[in-house]
């Protein structure tokens, strides 16, 4: 598996100050871990983007901490500006080799089921992730599911059906469906949705007062007024 290493600097730089920071393209941060201090750290916006695609919340990288010998860490959390999508913020968990970690690891699906491809029915995945305990050494990107054996709306691929790497201990239920393929609907049940959408926005326009109604109402109120008067 392909080393990914990653470059960050100590920092000083506080609170109002770290805005300064992201606009000249870098991120500040932190580490930490068991057994070791919390330390503040930047790191280049690109290159974490880069390490980031490539390692995803479950791939260890090697951070390069002011020229030091690398240390393993995993993306613990991360932080992107809501508008333009960019990171603003990364946590890195300092793990200890020796030691079991509990983490999630994504789900990536391939193969067209015949179910879709032969019954016109529509592939629903329900997990995009599953939960597992393992040494840092035995963690990987993802888990490669094939789906082209869902040969009928009865068949399910469940957590216990997924091939799982040595070394990965599985902290879901096994039974959990993780994907099925879901039957197309009838012309019966399309034409009921249809009604039923109708019908809702029917019954949004009559809650709506009409304009002689209102114009009613302002009246009524206005001679409530000179009545008082």
């Amino acid at each position: 598996m392909e080393t990914i290493i990653l470059e960050a600097s100590t920092r000083t730089i506080l609170k109002k100050k770290v805005a300064a920071l992201r606009k000249n393209s870098t991120i500040p941060a932190v580490v930490y871990g068991h057994g070791i201090d919390n330390t503040l750290l930047t790191v280049a916006s690109v290159p974490f983007q880069k390490a980031f695609q490539k390692a995803g919340e479950s791939t260890l990288i090697d951070l390069v901490i002011d020229g030091k010998p690398g240390v393993k860490v995993l993306v613990h959390d991360f932080q992107r500006d809501p508008i333009k999508g960019q990171f603003i913020h990364a946590d890195f968990y300092q793990v200890n080799m020796k030691e079991k970690l509990e983490t999630t690891i994504q789900l990536r699906f391939t193969g067209e089921p015949r179910a879709v491809k032969e019954l016109g029915g529509t592939f629903e995945p329900s997990m995009h992730e599953i939960e597992v305990r393992c040494l840092p050494s035995d963690l990987v990107h993802e888990i490669t599911v094939d789906v082209t054996n869902l040969a009928s709306f009865d068949d399910a691929i469940k957590v216990k059906d997924l091939p799982i790497p040595a070394g990965l201990e599985v902290l879901d239920d096994p039974e959990q469906t993780v994907a099925v393929v879901v039957a197309p609907m009838s012309e019966a049940e399309l034409k009921a949705l249809d009604e039923a959408v109708v019908e809702d926005v029917s019954q949004v326009q009559s809650a709506k007062p009409k304009k002689e109604d209102e114009e009613k109402a302002g009246d009524k109120k206005d001679e409530k007024k000179e009545e008082k008067k």
